[in-house]
């Protein structure tokens, strides 16, 4: 039966690479990095993530992220048997809202049955090894061992190796005009609708299953775990999620895992939560599927508070900038990249979450939004979209909310920064004066907004020819962040003398 599903995860694998990409969609990625004294970075294991991004028939699209850990072999299994579990003609039009939910749960349930199939024979090996092993001793070192015993336990760590590892999975689907999320797992997916009236609502989609989820740890008490000790340990057998893919060590031995030795049954489970169905008629904007190691770098630099707007505030400001999906996507994560390892750089307060990141995926899906068509600057027309950012500095936890003014592309046709149409949109900056648009987050607990203050004017205005490099080779700044500095000093005037002024120290 394993050799059988070897052989049909083999024809998905090739079915699935025939099948056409959704063009109105982008993905950007970078490895994992641990960081040296001197600031350079080392690969620490081959890339983990995998995500999936098609085109289906009957107006169905299937996008997904995928978390690996201790191998990849789990996440790039999912991707491809989840793609073949829902395009085969599973889906179509005259699906209900519940069918489409009781789809993709099977989905992910024939996914996890059918990647335990294919260790099957191995984990069978290494049950009949253990037992040419003689008893564990700790005095006896591995060159101590017979060659038979040596080669017995060289082929177990191969075994071992070839079986571990496990994935979280956050899933968007598109049916109907439609959206369904489905995830398993630490993944985080957002929705980012840009109104007429200037305002971007952030909505985060869902709630992590990780050790901090109140939900889950309800679940697993339920089930007879010791949910206090679980949070307290912030992780299950090395992960923090408490529903994954894959990970046979925690699915059939979690009686042997201290944590969840009193469970009265399966407590990591791969059940998906879904959500939808959110009507899409209408909507611009844009959706984000994220990885777990993107959010964590994130969050490592600038803490939890307002990472959902951040991220959202650097999509808008690359796709105003950047003319193709996969260039915005691979932008973002380059930014959130270097700005996590500016951070451990710094020295300063967060510099200590700072000293490594896991591999980072972003998945971004446009909806009925536009792109820039290359010609406009930061500085060139755009209605401009503010985002409180929150900094901290190393005498400090606490956070000042500046400003930041991000130029998203007009709706109207704009030249030379000029606004053609007759009139402009009820909210719309004009040079001079400030914006007034908002961006909105939303989540299951939480919902905020940030207005912006000030002249808006953190884009100096760049002559119509290109600036001459001076005597040093220099070329003159067009970021003016003197209002930050102002706001800066304003609210930190005791903690300056003590760090030497305000800028990279």
């Amino acid at each position: 039966m394993a050799a059988q599903r070897r052989n049909l995860m083999q024809s998905h694998q090739s079915w699935t690479d025939d099948l056409p990409l959704c063009q109105m969609c982008g993905v950007g990625t970078a490895t994992n990095c641990v960081y040296g004294p001197d600031g350079k970075g080392t690969l620490s294991h081959p890339n983990e993530d995998g995500h999936l991004r098609f085109r289906g028939e009957d107006g169905c699209f299937l996008y997904g992220v995928f978390n690996g850990y201790d191998g990849s072999r789990v996440a790039s299994f999912a991707s491809q048997c989840l793609t073949a579990e829902l395009l085969l003609g599973q889906l179509n039009s005259s699906h209900t809202d519940n069918d489409v939910r009781r789809i993709l749960t099977q989905a992910f349930d024939v996914v996890e049955k059918s990647y335990f199939e294919t260790i099957d024979d191995a984990l069978a090996e290494k049950a009949h090894l253990s037992n040419y092993l003689p008893p564990h001793n700790e005095n006896v070192s591995f060159h101590q061992l017979s060659p038979q015993s040596q080669k017995v336990q060289e082929r177990l760590k191969e075994l071992e190796r070839e079986v571990s590892g496990g994935a979280t999975a956050v899933v968007a689907l598109i049916l109907n005009n439609k959206l369904y999320i489905a995830n398993v797992g630490t993944n985080r997916a957002l929705l980012c609708k840009s109104s007429s009236d200037g305002q971007n609502q952030v909505l985060q989609i869902g709630r992590p299953h990780g050790t901090d989820n109140e939900e889950e740890l309800q679940r697993l008490a339920a089930l007879g775990v010791d949910s206090a000790r679980v949070r307290q340990a912030g992780q299950i057998a090395g992960q923090s999620s408490t529903r994954r893919l894959g990970d046979y060590r925690v699915k059939f031995n979690y009686n042997e895992i201290d944590l969840l030795s009193t469970a009265k049954t399966r407590p990591v489970i791969a059940e998906p939560e879904i959500h939808g169905s959110q009507s899409l008629d209408s909507v611009t904007g844009f959706l984000l599927l994220m990885s777990e190691g993107l959010i964590n770098a994130l969050e490592s630099a600038h803490g939890p508070e307002q990472a959902n707007q951040e991220i959202v505030a650097m999509v808008a400001a690359e796709l105003a900038l950047q003319t193709s999906l996969e260039a915005v996507s691979q932008s973002v994560v380059e930014r959130i990249k270097r700005l996590h390892h500016d951070v451990y750089m710094s020295g300063r307060q967060r510099a200590t979450y700072c000293s490594r990141h896991e591999d980072m995926t972003l998945l971004i899906r446009t909806l009925n939004y536009p792109l820039s068509d290359g010609v406009l600057t930061p500085t060139q027309g755009g209605r401009i979209y503010p985002v409180s950012v929150p900094y901290s500095n190393i005498q400090s936890t606490s956070k000042t909310s500046v400003t930041l003014s991000l130029v998203m592309p007009s709706q109207n046709t704009l030249t030379n920064g000029t606004n053609t149409a007759s009139t402009l949109e009820e909210g719309t900056p004009t040079p001079g004066q400030s914006p007034t648009a908002t961006l909105q987050s939303t989540n299951t607990q939480t919902q905020s907004s940030s207005s912006s203050s000030g002249d808006g004017s953190l884009f100096r205005q760049r002559g119509s020819q290109a600036a001459q490099p001076d005597e040093t080779g220099r070329v003159p700044p067009y970021v003016d962040f003197s209002q930050f500095y102002h706001l800066w000093g304003n609210d930190h005037s005791d903690s300056q003398s003590t760090q030497g002024g305000l800028g990279p120290q």
